[in-house]
């Protein structure tokens, strides 16, 4: 987390009498007019607005530029004064670089990027790679660009093209220090080898974990969905260890709750091109991947009918193998999970509705207590039209449920409990009377 900046009232002293008199006399000494200075007026009101801008510019980065700055507007110079508040800004965006991590630039550059580099860089493309590490945003890039085309057309670093006054000054210095100059921090961006190479390693601890899960949340969006975006495919991978798939499990847990919009869809994308490519192992790999992560949601409707069917079968084979009173519980708790992740789609429901029901009731032989909490939650959570079918179900004599809670006593007892856990305001009129008289 970036620390908080306390902003400081800067105090100008007032200008002395002498100075904007030895204006007008420096000009008269001269032989020209003093109009092809600043006016006095000018000179009073940019001099005025000056404190409310430095005010913004934190204490370590108020050194010799800003002073000379300062100096420059308190005689009118304002091309000079632009040209140094501009090379305050570019010098502070180059530290926000370095901070970044030059050899990590390198690495997103696919490119040798040392300080050499950085200090060649001509003012726009630095801009361009502020902007491509997240430094400085749209707005920033838009209105630093069109500074660096004032300062390069009317500021004392070249021959200018005309002159500037007080507020198109003020204008020129806002956007400097809002964009540059007003935040000393920056992103730091990510090793790729080294996190690479972490996750494809052995299982991470908490610790180590925690460490990566933070770095990556403290780098710029842009790298950080590079990233995401990475461990999705070594996840994927068949090849892929499982030391490290869980490692990669774990860091996008740390991150999924920060997922931006653009990071989702860079995920459905790369996971529709594993369905497009007919790589089924990747696919399947995938599917687990939206699902251990709790984003079945931004699945489409077929692809989350294969994730609950999945389990929804899993869990009817355990409770019809042997000894399924041990072997239930893990099975209820994952369809549980996948259920909490969104509406069971409507083509899966009758089978979804069914089994759960089947599973509470249990068999001639009991139910698996272990399991029942599942079963109650997902109950509770019934829709009205999944609450229809239940119903249906049990009044059917042909049906798996029907016929339990026919030829049994405590399947009968255990459906009345179950039924007895939903609102009776989720209950249709359709089948309102066969409900009231399983529950009597």
């Amino acid at each position: 987390m970036n620390d908080i900046i306390v902003k400081e009232d800067v105090n100008l002293p007032a200008l002395p009498n002498t100075v904007l008199p030895a204006i007008a006399e420096l000009t008269a000494a001269l032989g020209i007019p003093r109009e092809v200075l600043a006016s006095q007026e000018e000179i009073e009101y940019a001099w005025r607005d000056l404190p409310r801008e430095l005010r913004e510019i934190p204490g370590d980065l108020r050194g010799e530029l800003i002073a000379r700055m300062c100096v420059a507007v308190s005689t009118g110079l304002f091309d000079g004064a632009m040209n140094y508040s501009w090379n305050a800004a570019i010098l502070q965006l180059r530290q926000k670089i370095r901070n970044f991590g030059l050899a990590v630039v390198a690495q997103i550059q696919q490119n040798d990027f040392e300080e050499k580099h950085l200090l060649e860089l001509q003012d726009s493309r630095l801009l361009d790679l502020c902007l491509k590490l997240n430094i400085i945003n749209e707005d920033g890039f838009f209105f630093l660009d069109q500074c660096r085309e004032v300062r390069n057309n009317f500021s004392a670093a070249h021959p200018t093209m005309g002159t500037v006054n007080d507020r198109e000054f003020t204008t020129f210095l806002n956007r400097c220090v809002r964009y540059a100059l007003a935040d000393s921090s920056s992103p730091r961006g990510v090793d790729i080898s080294a996190f690479i190479s972490a996750t494809k390693g052995p299982r991470f601890n908490g610790h180590q974990c925690q460490i990566w899960v933070q770095r990556l949340t403290e780098t710029h969006d842009a790298q950080r969905q590079m990233l995401v975006n990475m461990v999705h495919g070594i996840y994927c991978d068949p090849a892929t260890a499982e030391p490290a798939r869980l490692n990669a499990i774990d860091i996008c847990t740390g991150l999924s709750g920060a997922f931006t919009s653009t990071i989702k869809s860079d995920l459905i994308n790369n996971h529709s091109d594993y369905v497009a490519k007919g790589l089924e192992d990747k696919h399947t790999a995938s599917l687990q991947f939206f699902e251990k992560l709790g984003l079945l949601g931004l699945l489409n409707e077929s692809e989350q009918h294969v994730v609950f069917s999945r389990a929804i079968d899993r869990l009817w084979n355990v409770h019809n193998g042997m000894n399924n009173f041990y072997n239930e519980p893990p099975f209820a708790e994952r369809l549980l999970e996948v259920t909490q992740q969104g509406a069971v789609p409507e083509t899966i429901q009758d089978g979804f509705v069914q089994t759960v029901a089947c599973c509470r009731v249990g068999n001639g032989y009991g139910v698996s207590n272990a399991a029942v909490p599942y079963y109650d939650e997902m109950i509770q959570s019934f829709s009205p039209r999944e609450v229809a079918t239940l119903v249906r179900a049990a009044v059917n004599n042909t049906s798996t449920i029907g016929r339990r809670i026919s030829n049994n006593g405590s399947c009968r007892r255990n459906l009345k409990t179950a039924l007895e856990l939903i609102d009776p305001a989720s209950v249709s009129n359709s089948v309102k009377a066969d409900y009231d008289r399983l529950t009597r």
